[in-house]
């Protein structure tokens, strides 16, 4: 179709200008949780509102928060059409600069086909797909406005766990009222076969600390004798997993749901090569519980992480000295069925029965920035995603996945009352959280074009169309 192609050519002559724009935005180190950084998550927030302005958007603001400032944007001029609130985050999780090795962190490089930066994919590239998607849709469509009434609403505090989006939803609920919502950042599975992610894991982060001598104690000194906090954590988190790769807290699998011979199916259709995956997630094996595929592992099944460790002198001076502390951070993954206030509750049980005598214990379980699992009910958005992906990514067939991380779907959709449809343009060779983060710049690309076939769907639908 012609209008298509308006799109595709539109975003082909303006990839220049979307790259450039990226990279300045990413080049802002919006890391979220660092004091000194701070001030550049305003200013991130600024630029963003900005970009909003320059793409059309008649109403912008900046909502400040306790960790970051949430840029709010709206721009509704189509009367009887859907309204669609669009989810994501500028704040960016930090780095070890000394790790990377494409370019500094926030100075963003083109290579291969790929930007690298902090934030490029995970979340800053995801926003800019919807923004030139918007301007791909207005030049295709010849339109002043959006065919479909659009608001967004883009976080400053995502990787500081949302602590206060809770209360932000709440107190500008009347703002944010929408027929459902277009949730970016997430990950495909991969570039050539494009997937609808449909669920998204819970979360709860935990951690554990061990006391046992009173002072660190040199070692030659009480060597045999002494209670030694690393050894009690590590017998205990040898513990967590059985030898079947379940995890042990008592009744954690009580309330998970079975996968579905429906979800079997959809995620079996899904081409899949080990190699090719061991390649993508630069691991060297593949583990997991057993009984289950690698998909429904990731997507449909709960996990348990040791995601830190703490003991003596990891770093530095040693001081050969028995450790009077071990302390260790654990990321716990919830699915259907599971609730995270249960979860935590028989993580306390598990840590209280194995302590061995002449230690304590503190347990630290973060439920305030706990995510639930959630997962998008059948839903006209979901269908007309379907059909925009095809042609945004030049496929056939679309396929169905979930997202193996966390982030505030259930609370989006139980506060506004709607569904939550997901569409991000991440990979897992991006290296989300990690060393040379990059995004793809045909799947950048791909994910503008299929936005923009999105509200050319969803446009439909409106009975006042001309």
């Amino acid at each position: 179709m012609e209008a298509d192609d308006d799109v595709r050519n539109y975003i082909d002559a303006h990839t220049p200008l979307l790259l450039e724009r990226l990279a300045q935005w990413v080049s802002i180190p919006s890391v979220a949780g660092v004091a000194e950084r701070k001030h550049h998550l305003t200013r991130s927030a600024n630029w963003l509102a900005g970009e909003l302005r320059d793409t059309g958007f008649p109403i912008t603001e900046i909502w400040e928060g306790a960790e970051g400032p949430t840029v709010f944007a709206e721009w509704c001029d189509a009367p009887g059409a859907p309204t669609i609130l669009i989810y994501s985050h500028h704040d960016v999780r930090a780095v070890k600069e000394e790790n990377w090795d494409q370019t500094s962190p926030f100075e963003p490089v083109l290579r291969d086909g790929r930007l690298y930066g902090r934030g490029s994919s995970d979340a800053k590239g995801q926003v800019m797909a919807h923004l030139w998607g918007v301007r791909a849709h207005l030049n295709a469509t010849g339109r002043s406005a959006p065919v479909v009434n659009l608001k967004l609403i883009i976080e400053g505090e995502e990787e500081a766990g949302s602590p206060g989006l809770e209360n932000l939803l709440h107190n500008n609920r009347s703002r944010l009222e929408a027929d459902a919502v277009v949730f970016s950042d997430t990950l495909l599975w991969q570039a050539e076969s494009p997937a609808i992610c449909t669920s998204i894991r819970g979360m709860l982060g935990v951690r554990i600390e061990i006391h046992g001598p009173l002072t660190d104690i040199h070692s030659g000194a009480v060597s045999g004798t002494a209670p030694n906090a690393a050894l009690e954590l590590s017998r205990l988190l040898g513990r967590l997993h059985d030898h079947k790769g379940r995890i042990t807290f008592p009744g954690f699998y009580d309330d998970v749901e079975e996968v579905s011979p429906s979800r079997r199916a959809e995620l079996a259709a899904l081409p899949f090569d080990p190699q090719d995956w061991l390649d993508r997630s630069h691991t060297r094996s593949i583990l997991g519980e057993e009984g289950y595929t690698v998909f429904e592992r990731l997507w449909e099944r709960p996990a348990l992480e040791v995601i830190a460790l703490a003991a003596g002198d990891p770093i530095g001076v040693k001081r050969a000295a028995v450790p009077s502390m071990a302390a260790a951070d654990l990321s716990i993954r919830t699915v259907a069925g599971q609730k995270v206030q249960d979860v935590a509750d028989q993580v306390r049980r598990w840590v209280e029965a194995p302590i061995s005598d002449g230690y304590t214990y503190r347990l630290s379980l973060d439920t305030e920035t706990a995510q639930e699992f959630y997962r998008t009910p059948n839903n006209p958005v979901l269908e007309s995603l379907s059909k925009a992906m095809a042609k945004g990514f030049r496929t056939e067939a679309v396929g169905r996945m979930g997202n193996a991380g966390g982030g505030p779907a259930d609370l989006l959709s139980s506060t506004l009352k709607v569904p939550v449809v997901f569409f991000g343009t991440g990979l897992v060779e991006d290296n989300w959280h990690d060393s040379d983060e990059s995004v793809r710049v045909d799947v950048l690309k791909a994910g503008a074009a299929t936005l923009a076939f999105l509200w050319e769907e969803l446009g439909r639908h409106d009975p006042e169309r001309p």
